[in-house]
């Protein structure tokens, strides 16, 4: 789906503010190449996580806009959409084939760690500051590619 069209169907999300302060989880999770990592190796930039799996519609919904933000932005704010798939690349590299990413790249959470250490619905999308402090998540679908996520994301520096 365009960028455009999900756009269109995505309501308006509230920003929940709540763990603002709080150090970024030490949760391990695999990087595109498949080896653990941590949010920490992103200190020093801020990151945007995005939890999700390819099941789950309203995710994939805002895939193609997170694909824009992520190719605007490029390494001065990592767009890690980390999958919640218990399958990891089994699953989500058929997904990103079929769905021609240009930016986006296959960062995987097999254990779970994050939704369920969080206790996170899927999509929840954080983002954490260049000291690895959360500054706000929103839950649900949203056009992060739009005025109202620009806005966001300005709160960052």
């Amino acid at each position: 789906m365009p960028a455009g069209n999900a756009a269109a169907s995505m309501p308006p999300r509230a920003v929940d503010r709540s763990h603002k302060g709080e150090a970024a989880p030490a949760f391990a999770f695999l990087d595109p190449g498949g080896r653990k990592t941590t949010l920490a190796a992103f200190r020093g930039k801020p990151v945007l996580l995005n939890l999700w799996a390819t099941w789950c519609i309203p995710c994939r919904a805002e895939m193609p806009t997170l694909d824009a933000l992520a190719g605007r932005k490029g390494a001065a704010l990592p767009v890690i959409t980390l999958s919640q798939d218990m399958k990891g690349r089994e699953l989500v590299d058929p997904y990103f084939a079929r769905s021609g990413f240009r930016h986006l790249k296959p960062w995987t959470d097999p254990d779970m760690a994050f939704s369920l250490g969080m206790n996170a619905n899927l999509p929840t999308t954080i983002l954490y500051d260049a000291a690895g402090r959360e500054v706000w998540r929103v839950s649900g679908e949203m056009d992060w590619a739009g005025a109202k996520a620009a806005a966001l994301l300005g709160e960052a520096a």
